[in-house]
């Protein structure tokens, strides 16, 4: 292989991330920066600004594009924040390699407070997550919660302009972007669960493609594949979209997995949450099993009506 096409979106978040994985691969094959290229493709979900994701057709507009290109063979990876992935990938395509996660925990930045227990009753706080939308309705049901999509400089700027009081982003990527000091307070994971996947970058790849798995082998984290393997099999077993708030987080420690999951109306009235734990080999089945237990937690009815 003479160049290793790298596909991404072109968000500065999404640039960081191919970035970062060209960077863990010339750094584990001695490779040089020439033997790679990185390849901005613009998707769905960037173009569309005007409305919910949930309404505009899910998670996989920001993937759809640049899976077709992985397909079409005119790039050999695709680098994605696997929070944004559908549990369902295009035939032929499968996720291969995880890098090590970073944080996941949300981070709250506060315009004129630090906190969002410090916010004046009514107050705007921004956000296009409909499970941070129900999580914040849950914490503060008083707030007025607005729609916020962009890239994360885009949102910081509507922050500025003050079209909200306070927003809540991914802290993992506010560190990807050397941004870590604009956060005013950090989201605990038992009050506010990350998203599944959040704060794990994963590489796509064409299924048979073997001379690229070879690479990726030395950059995978086994711990992060454990952690996501339950997360994505917990969204799936769900039948997880953009329309339903669900959040869930695996740890791994001594080769047992502990996995805390939670679905939630997006008004937060009502939750459910459920815990469950086990071997890391069975990753996928442990998040599979708390789905299952949540569901009947919550009764089969517990998601009809959502929009």
């Amino acid at each position: 292989m003479q160049t290793l096409k790298i596909g991404t979106r072109g968000s500065p978040l999404a640039l960081a991330q191919a970035h970062e994985t060209q960077a863990r691969l010339m750094e584990a094959h001695g490779m040089p920066a020439e033997a790679f290229e990185v390849v901005v493709i613009s998707t769905s979900g960037d173009r569309i600004q005007d409305r919910p994701l949930s309404e505009a057709g899910g998670k996989g507009l920001f993937t759809k594009e640049i899976e077709e290109a992985l397909l079409a063979g005119t790039i050999d990876i695709a680098v994605h924040s696997s929070k944004d992935m559908p549990t369902v990938l295009p035939d032929g395509l499968e996720l291969s390699a995880f890098l090590p996660r970073e944080d996941a925990r949300d981070a709250f930045i506060g315009k004129a407070v630090k906190r969002i227990v410090d916010l004046p009753q009514g107050a705007k706080v921004g956000s296009s997550s409909l499970r941070r939308q129900a999580l914040i309705r849950r914490m503060r049901p008083d707030l007025d919660v607005v729609m916020f999509r962009g890239n994360v400089q885009t949102r910081l700027r509507k922050l500025e302009e003050g079209v909200a009081e306070g927003t809540i982003l991914a802290y993992a990527g506010l560190k990807r972007l050397g941004l870590g000091h604009v956060v005013t307070d950090l989201m605990p994971l038992d009050a506010f669960p990350p998203a599944p996947g959040q704060g794990a970058i994963g590489i796509e790849t064409r299924i048979g493609d073997s001379e690229v798995e070879k690479m990726l082998v030395a950059i995978h984290d086994v711990s992060t594949g454990q952690a996501l393997a339950c997360e994505r099999a917990f969204l799936a077993a769900l039948d997880g979209s953009c329309r339903t708030p669900i959040a869930g987080y695996a740890t791994i420690s001594g080769g047992r997995l502990v996995f805390a999951g939670l679905i939630i109306s997006p008004d937060g009235t009502q939750s459910h949450e459920v815990k469950a734990e086990g071997l890391a080999l069975d990753a996928a089945d442990i998040g599979t099993d708390a789905a299952r237990m949540v569901r009947v937690k919550a009764g089969e009815t517990f998601f009809d009506g959502w929009v």
